[in-house]
């Protein structure tokens, strides 16, 4: 071989080296979309170039007519493989696929045959003759009218294909449309080479520029496969979104004409998209549950409907949005339909079940309470078991001080609070002795000083209690004095708890209205005396005022 010879066979050897090594790394991602269409295309083109080499190393004419006729067999393929991976690529939904699929491969299979069998026709093959070596001795022939049928056919399928695609030039992401413009430039440089070969025309050396074409397409492909994934990261068709789509889903125009609507909202309305499309929104949801009509003037909206189906009760979400064009003017509107039955059906249980909950906890709490009451009861009733000469005395303290406050404006619960600890006021002298509590002479220093422990004794008991954090107040404070002279701890005016103030009037009114072992009980009139000597020391001067005014008027 001559050195130009040796040369040619290089770039053609390089040609279809490149094209091996992307078919194989076609063939690893075989399980992507589109990705086995193109592994046969580009083995197609790849045998091609195969049938092309020995065509130019062959020296007689029979022999290159036999590699001619494979590169013709590569070319057809070819051609059925470029719009199949294109549709498959783009997820273009083609209508009665399956007769156009079976009606496209009529003239390639026709053309097949007739390359086969050319001896007995002659219909391909005319005026067949060998050029000067340069290097090679190529085959050429006449153009007849069978190959010009062909290739007229083969240039509509390659441009409504390359039309397919050139429509997903617009995608919204640049790295899609980047991904695009590779397979539709790696597809069209191999395409261009095979039509030129077909029309002879001629832009190389070469009666045939399909190895350098070949060539360029290969390494934009290879590009496209490794700058842009192509295999890798593929876009789902936004058709086919629209379709998988479960929520009912349908977008209408201006004029609030039905332009597109999915499978789940055609399911819905039972109609098929022939019924629907191109017809008013009025008309197609006249009897539909779902209230679309009436949010037919509007730009956004949401809204809940419900229906039943047999004797289940569905319920929908509808969520209205508009569409703008690129001059961000409304072109139309999207409703968009959940389903939140299940939803629904849930917020129904747990509306139950917090209404079994609060029943129980109300019942609970209402057990607890009375537990808690009769406790208290009891140990009121224990203390005056134990100090006969105070029988009767803690639900008579209870009742009037509970009149005081409300007189002064307590709210109701306070008033519970108030109640408890007033029950439980001398709750603190179960530690006195016997001795101490019942001595009918005057108490020593000491004595006193017993005695005076009795509040901080029932702080000490109740603090540990939740339930009675509040009532606490009284068996703690109620022997505090407005001046500051009572105890245990000489608080003085509002430091000391409005409760123990309220209960204090109440307990030393009703101390010096019954008889104790120690002092016997005093005038009604003697008592308003004192209690008037004492406003301002032993009592808060307003709660004093208001007690008076209910002795006053006989409501004490």
């Amino acid at each position: 071989m001559t050195k130009l010879e040796v040369s040619h066979f290089i770039f053609y050897s390089l040609s279809l080296s490149m094209g091996l090594v992307i078919m194989f790394f076609v063939w690893g991602k075989r399980q992507a979309k589109g990705a086995l269409t193109f592994f046969i295309y580009l083995t197609a083109q790849a045998l091609w170039v195969t049938g092309f080499i020995f065509e130019m190393l062959s020296k007689d004419i029979q022999t290159k007519i036999l590699w001619d006729k494979l590169e013709w067999i590569c070319t057809v393929i070819v051609l059925i493989t470029i719009p199949v991976f294109i549709i498959q690529y783009t997820e273009y939904k083609l209508p009665s696929y399956k007769k156009i699929f079976a009606a496209s491969f009529i003239i390639p299979l026709v053309f097949i045959a007739l390359i086969l069998t050319d001896p007995l026709h002659h219909l391909i093959y005319q005026n067949v003759r060998l050029l000067p070596p340069h290097p090679f001795s190529e085959l050429t022939y006449d153009i007849t009218p069978t190959v010009s049928v062909f290739a007229f056919y083969s240039f509509l399928v390659t441009l409504w294909s390359f039309s397919l695609l050139a429509i997903k030039i617009v995608r919204p992401h640049g790295f899609y449309r980047k991904q695009v413009w590779m397979i539709i430039l790696g597809l069209a440089f191999p395409a261009l080479g095979s039509g030129l070969a077909i029309l002879n025309i001629q832009i190389s050396t070469e009666r045939d520029p399909a190895p350098l074409t070949f060539f360029i397409g290969s390494l934009l492909t290879a590009w496209g496969l490794f700058r842009y994934r192509t295999f890798d990261v593929a876009p789902v068709g936004r058709d086919r979104v629209f379709e998988a789509i479960v929520d009912p889903v349908v977008i209408l125009d201006k004029h609030n004409r039905v332009i597109d609507i999915n499978t789940s909202m055609l399911a819905l309305l039972d109609k098929s998209s022939k019924e629907v499309i191109g017809e008013t929104a009025a008309d197609v949801f006249t009897d539909s549950p779902i209230p679309i009509k009436m949010y037919v003037n509007v730009s956004y909206a949401r809204a809940e409907t419900s229906f039943k189906i047999g004797n289940k009760e569905i319920f929908y979400e509808m969520t209205v949005w508009p569409i703008h064009d690129t001059n961000s003017k409304m072109i139309g509107r999207i409703y968009i339909c959940h389903d939140i039955t299940a939803m629904k059906e849930l917020e129904g249980a747990l509306r139950k079940l917090n209404s079994e909950l609060e029943s129980r906890v109300h019942a609970r709490t209402r057990e607890l309470a009375e537990a808690y009451e009769v406790t208290l009861e009891g140990l009121a009733r224990a203390l005056e078991l134990r100090d006969k000469e105070t029988e009767g005395h803690s639900r008579r303290v209870t009742e009037m001080a509970l009149k005081v406050a409300q007189k002064v404006g307590i709210n109701k619960q306070e008033l519970e609070d108030i109640r408890r600890g007033s029950i439980l006021h001398d709750i603190g002298k179960i530690s006195i002795p016997d001795e101490i509590l019942h001595k009918a002479g005057k108490l020593t220093p000491e004595e006193r000083l017993i005695i005076e422990q009795h509040p901080e004794t029932a702080y000490k008991l109740l603090s540990k209690i939740p339930f009675l954090s509040k009532a606490i107040e009284i068996p703690y404070c109620h022997h505090e004095k407005w001046d500051g002279t009572g105890y245990p701890r000489k608080l003085k005016g509002n430091d000391i708890p409005v409760s123990a103030r309220i209960f204090a009037v109440a307990d030393v009114w009703d101390a010096l209205s019954f008889d104790r072992p120690y002092n016997k009980a005093w005038p009604r009139e003697q008592i308003i005396e004192y209690f008037k000597e004492q406003t301002g020391k032993h009592f808060d001067p307003y709660i004093l005022k208001t007690f008076l005014a209910m002795v006053e008027k006989g409501e004490i």
